[in-house]
């Protein structure tokens, strides 16, 4: 049964605060602890989370802010659950800032604290809401109005996440998700198909690779062929609402194909970024990045940054797979950010951000976007486009300017060549060398992709590199994650630590400009 925690609004005269020296009282009420009592539990609107809970007379559940306020509080200290629960009872500023006035009260204990997140995890595989980013959407509207803060002006960037994993080869993973479907056949079957599986279970897949030469690892790749074969087909009948018979048949299709009944190895270059990197962590996929692999996620960050606002928020925050490129996620955010921040009417971002789609939906929404590098070969030569009518454009180059024509599939401008041979560019130039003329060629595509380029130079000079300093917001999540990989797996998990460490980067840049 849902019931809020409003015992925390009542102070006892008599309580762990009144009971202080009026020093201590001044310094309690002075700290990061109290700013976040007053700014952070207090403003979170339990009421969300009342469909966790049954409807019906039962035991109450334990306090939904004091359990959020946890999981803000942990990853804004980078704490494990052993120093937060440790904290929370021995640290009397800690406990202050969960609204406990006395030195007995636990909210809650450390399982409760995991079924919680189990419910959170639970509810948004069902129903696709995420509780614990409505808390963050919720706490940084209330921020941005009552600091009022403008939000018209704004940068993006975002970080690869790796997953807490284990870093498996190809024949490990293999190995390794058939251990584990061994682990749960019936009594029944393990004793009448021991001998199939005899090989893989002396020790664990790590061990058995191990004892392996280099030069045998085709022959044993084509031995699990069969062997994933066999176990799909023969156990289909009595497990094929099994998780890991279903996560051990999505191995099998994303390593071997099937051709006349007979089973084949793909080559390791058919093997998907979205295939299986852990049996503990089905959603990660795999990216490589300036040399580097990783396996997880990627976070993708938004913030304010106009120049007349005194401090800046993360207004969103998005988890998605790592191999996704940067435009796509852009291209998804936009209609939820704009929703956030009607005001919306300028985003910065690098060159991975760009792409003719992303030109077209926020130019639909009076959007300049501001690329502050271009993805590719850079051209020299810089053009840009004044449309005429529907279908002319005036076209500029740095020496001179032409009107373009509409041929059957493009446009073309013919630039006089006598100009064009004094031009310092004209070695670099797009545009093509013809008999009487040079001619470049484009589409209304083309003219939005030169538009997005250009914009960075018709704008203030103090705005041009406004997107720069997004790497320290990026660097606040990653100095919590200790060689780039998260303390925690999956996506939701991730997700509440992305949006929990957005929400105390928030409060902490909060408290330092009011303290101040």
């Amino acid at each position: 049964m849902f019931r809020e925690n409003v015992e925390h609004l009542q102070k006892d005269m008599f309580g762990l605060f009144y009971s202080m020296p009026e020093s201590m009282q001044q310094k309690a009420e002075d700290s990061e602890e109290s700013a976040f009592y007053n700014w952070i539990f207090c403003n979170i609107d339990e009421q969300n989370f009342s469909s966790l809970y049954a409807d019906s007379a039962s035991r109450p559940n334990a306090p939904v802010n004091s359990m959020v306020s946890a999981l803000i509080w942990m990853h804004r200290n980078n704490w494990t659950y052993d120093k937060l629960f440790r904290d929370m009872q021995f640290n009397l500023l800690t406990r202050l800032s969960f609204g406990l006035d006395d030195v007995e009260t636990m909210p809650f204990c450390p399982a409760t604290l995991f079924n919680f997140q189990n419910r959170l995890t639970s509810h948004y595989m069902e129903t696709g809401q995420d509780l614990i980013e409505e808390i963050f959407d919720n706490l940084t509207s209330d921020q941005i109005k009552e600091l009022g803060l403008k939000t018209n002006i704004q940068r993006t960037d975002s970080f690869l996440a790796n997953s807490n994993i284990r870093d498996y080869t190809r024949v490990q993973i293999l190995v390794e998700t058939v251990i584990r479907f061994y682990r749960v056949l019936s009594d029944s079957d393990k004793q009448e198909f021991y001998e199939y599986f005899k090989d893989y279970l002396q020790g664990s897949s790590g061990q058995y690779i191990y004892k392996l030469q280099k030069s045998e690892l085709p022959h044993e790749i084509e031995k699990l062929a069969k062997l994933y074969q066999w176990i799909v087909k023969r156990f289909k009948k009595n497990y094929r609402d099994v998780e890991i018979y279903k996560r051990l048949k999505r191995v099998y299709h994303e390593h071997f194909t099937v051709k006349n009944k007979k089973v084949y190895v793909k080559p390791v270059e058919q093997l998907s970024s979205d295939s299986l990197q852990s049996p503990d962590d089905p959603e990660a996929t795999f990216r490589t990045k300036r040399g580097k692999n990783y396996k997880g996620r990627s976070i993708n960050i938004v913030e304010s940054i106009h120049p007349d606002n005194e401090i800046n928020v993360i207004t969103d925050v998005a988890v998605t797979q790592n191999n996704k490129d940067d435009s796509a996620i852009l291209n998804e955010r936009c209609q939820a950010l704009i929703s956030k921040t009607p005001d919306l009417e300028e985003i910065h971002y690098d060159g991975a951000y760009g792409s003719t789609q992303n030109d077209k939906k926020l130019q639909q929404h009076n959007i300049t976007s501001v690329q502050t590098a271009v993805r590719g070969r850079k051209s020299l030569v810089r053009f840009e486009f004044e449309a005429l009518d529907e279908n002319r454009y005036l076209v500029k180059c740095p020496c001179q300017q032409t009107e373009s024509t509409w041929t059957r599939t493009r446009f073309k401008a013919c630039f006089d060549r006598r100009i064009c041979s004094t031009c310092p560019h004209q070695d670099d130039c797009p545009a093509q060398k013809r008999k009487t003329n040079r001619t470049f060629y484009f589409d209304h595509d083309d003219v939005l992709k030169w538009h997005r380029a250009n914009m960075i130079h018709h704008i203030p000079k103090e705005r041009r590199t406004l997107r720069n300093n997004v790497e320290a917001t990026v660097n606040e999540f990653k100095c919590k994650m200790r060689d780039g990989k998260l303390k925690v797996r999956n996506t939701f998990k991730t997700r509440i630590f992305a949006f929990t460490t957005a929400i105390s980067v928030n409060f902490g840049r909060i408290y330092r400009y009011k303290m101040a």
